[in-house]
């Protein structure tokens, strides 16, 4: 209940129209076959957000500026309780009724839904279910579910369906005040096709047959005459498709094979009059069994079914000649010859400038974070997070600070100008986290769940998952024009090229097979190059940033692991694990310049450098303890005892005018 409600919420707050026949009855008037030689246009989707849960097969139709939503299963694939009803106000009412896989309509200004099912039987009850209370208002011919249906000139055509023991090739019509009654027939039985209307024809593509197989026929039928016409064929079968009327075109969205769980991202495009079929587009992921509602110059979309179940997304469809490109967004660098030009030091921008000076260590053994003042290298503060903290990492717009509580699910929100922590955001699998260089997205690093997922950076509503072809993705780093990135795969010894724009996985690929344990990943200065630090070759890879090849190796030392530019962008120093040691690489050569060897040993991990860029703070992994270290001859100036198993530590402010994520790559 609660998921269809925020559902309709959702759809209101966006000013939908319906999701499967309004587009056609907003296009019914006023269009001729001159029209129709409109040429289709391609389509991009768009998220805009996520629900509270999940949805799939929810039926909607516009009501008074807002929307109506009906019905659905939810991801336990049971149906809904009740129907939900979103005003122009706000207003909520419901009716003790649940459904699932029924149609909804508005004509005259009134909602209804025809029949559906509640889990055990099929229903014929036509329901006004706004204005006023729920009332039945007519009946269908025979209880059915599984239809789908479209409004033409203020009737409703309800299209195929499932009585329980019969498959339906009916095609029904209904008006207020009137019978329904069977108007035409289609030429076998159908259920779950995808339709809507436009030109006054309604399109009938794809659907279930009763040989359990999916059709890829698409047809055409004529209220006016009552004949039903084939006009082609999908490029491959489809059934449980979404179908909206954008422009002269109706366009059939997703759906999936005949069988469950075989989602396709396709979208075609049906030019009833023209009889043309033609691609119009990809969804950024494969899903079925979705909502699409057609509105002015765009369609949204809401739930439906993936690859690994029900989703909760929101999501429109737009022309792709105004879709937002995530390139544009991103910030020029101050210098096209060195990225980290806007990280030199005390160059603190923004909220920055107000962050209270602190180092947050993460305990991942101890569930906790120290907080030490550099200032007199004392743990000053120390607070409770959740299960298996592993980074702490700055938000895009430097207001906040995140620990990613890996096993607890769960982010830590920190406010840098007190030091204290604010909330808990549930969040699956945070082993790390990172920033898409326009700040459109979060990226958390799933390394359980073996996935990229790309979030809402400020309320971390999950976008799209991208599944990783590899075991223990870890850490990453952006190409210079921020379109691409590389990601480390700790456990299978491989590296990923990964398309920041289309969020996909472009390539999977290692150094012929002599990767060991990639770890940390940063861009070179000049981002022509990247460095991955390998904790079993001992060394660091270099790896082309145009091509993605890896092109060379240098041995540093033992458990080489974490990597930071200097201030001035001419070393970068090599946290060397296992022997308790930091290389220093100069960036110009590509080798090594200088060898910092801990007194007394340790296991110097994860850091930062600080503002100034005096001190490179480093977590001792196994020793419990943090080490400041000096950038300008290596002398250890302070060992601190802090919890066990401290991790990715933040040094805080940093310089820099917006954040990438991890434990502070800034550009």
């Amino acid at each position: 209940m609660r998921s269809i409600a925020l559902l309709a919420f959702a759809l209101l707050v966006a000013g939908c129209g319906t999701a499967r026949q309004a587009a056609g009855s907003t296009q019914r008037t006023g269009l001729t076959s001159t029209a129709s030689k409109q040429r289709a246009v391609t389509v991009a989707e768009r998220p805009l957000g996520l629900l509270a849960a999940a949805v799939q097969d929810a039926a909607s139709a516009p009501y008074r500026g807002g929307a109506a939503l009906a019905g659905g299963l939810t991801a336990a694939d049971v149906s809904t309780s009740n129907v939900v009803l979103v005003s122009a106000r706000g207003t909520v009412s419901s009716l003790p009724l649940a459904l699932h896989d029924t149609t909804a309509a508005t004509l005259g200004g009134a909602v209804y839904l025809f029949g559906g099912g509640d889990g055990v039987r099929q229903l014929d009850a036509i329901v006004r279910v706004a204005p006023g209370a729920p009332a039945t208002v007519g009946h269908l011919p025979a209880p059915s579910s599984d239809q789908a249906g479209a409004e033409v000139g203020g009737a409703e055509y309800v299209v195929g369906g499932y009585t329980g023991t019969q498959w339906l090739d009916t095609i029904v019509r209904w008006r207020p005040g009137r019978a329904a009654r069977v108007v035409g027939h289609l030429p076998g039985p159908l259920r779950y096709a995808a339709v809507a209307a436009v030109a006054g024809r309604i399109v009938i593509a794809g659907g279930s047959t009763p040989a359990g197989t999916a059709s890829d026929a698409v047809l055409s039928f004529d209220p006016a005459t009552g004949s039903v016409t084939r006009i082609g064929r999908l490029p491959a079968p489809t059934t449980h498709a979404a179908a909206a009327a954008l422009g002269t075109h109706v366009y059939v969205i997703g759906g999936r094979g005949a069988t469950v769980d075989t989602p396709t991202a396709a979208i075609e495009a049906v030019d009833p009059i023209a009889r043309k079929i033609v691609a119009a587009g990809m969804l950024s992921s494969a899903r079925s069994d979705l909502a699409a509602v057609g509105v002015t110059g765009r369609i949204l979309l809401a739930g439906g079914r993936g690859g690994s179940g029900t989703v909760a997304t929101i999501s429109e469809l737009v022309p792709s000649a105004v879709k937002v490109k995530a390139a544009a967004e991103i910030p020029k660098l101050v210098d096209p010859h060195n990225v980290y030009a806007a990280d030199r030091a005390g160059n603190l921008t923004g909220a920055a400038r107000t962050a209270l000076p602190r180092v947050y260590v993460p305990n991942s053994q101890s569930n906790t974070v120290d907080v030490i003042d550099p200032s007199t290298y004392k743990v000053v503060d120390h607070f409770a997070v959740g299960r298996l903290p592993q980074h702490v990492v700055p938000s895009y717009d430097l207001k906040r600070l995140y620990v990613t509580n890996d096993a607890g699910n769960s982010l830590t929100e920190i406010n840098p100008r007190t030091g204290k922590p604010v909330r808990t955001i549930p969040v699956d699998d945070p082993y790390n986290m990172y920033f898409t260089p326009g700040g459109r997205y979060a990226i958390v690093v799933a390394e359980r769940n073996a996935r990229l997922d790309f979030r809402d950076p400020r309320t971390f509503a999950l976008i799209k998952s991208v599944p990783t072809p590899c075991r223990g993705v870890d850490h990453m780093d952006f190409t210079a024009d921020g379109t691409k990135a590389l990601a480390s795969c700790e456990f299978s010894g491989q590296l990923l090229e990964v398309d920041v724009i289309k969020q996909r996985i472009v390539k999977v690929f290692g150094a012929g097979g002599g990767l060991g344990m990639p770890q940390d990943v940063k861009l070179s200065p000049d981002g022509r190059v990247f460095y991955v630090a390998d904790l079993v070759s001992n060394g660091v890879w270099v790896v082309d940033a145009r091509s993605f090849d890896v092109r060379s190796f240098i041995h540093t030392g033992r458990g080489a692991h974490g990597l930071y530019p200097s201030r001035d962008a001419r070393y970068l120093y090599v946290s060397n694990r296992g022997e308790g040691s930091i290389s220093v690489i100069s960036f110009a050569s590509r080798k090594v310049v200088h060898t910092w060897r801990l007194p007394g040993g340790g296991s110097p991990d994860m850091g930062g450098v600080s503002n100034d860029g005096k001190v490179l703070w480093l977590s001792g992994r196994y020793n419990a303890d943090v080490y400041a270290i000096s950038t300008t001859d290596g002398k250890l100036l302070a060992r601190i005892p802090v919890g066990a198993g401290p991790h990715g530590l933040c040094v805080w402010p940093q310089p820099g005018r917006y954040s990438l994520g991890h434990t502070g790559i800034l550009r």
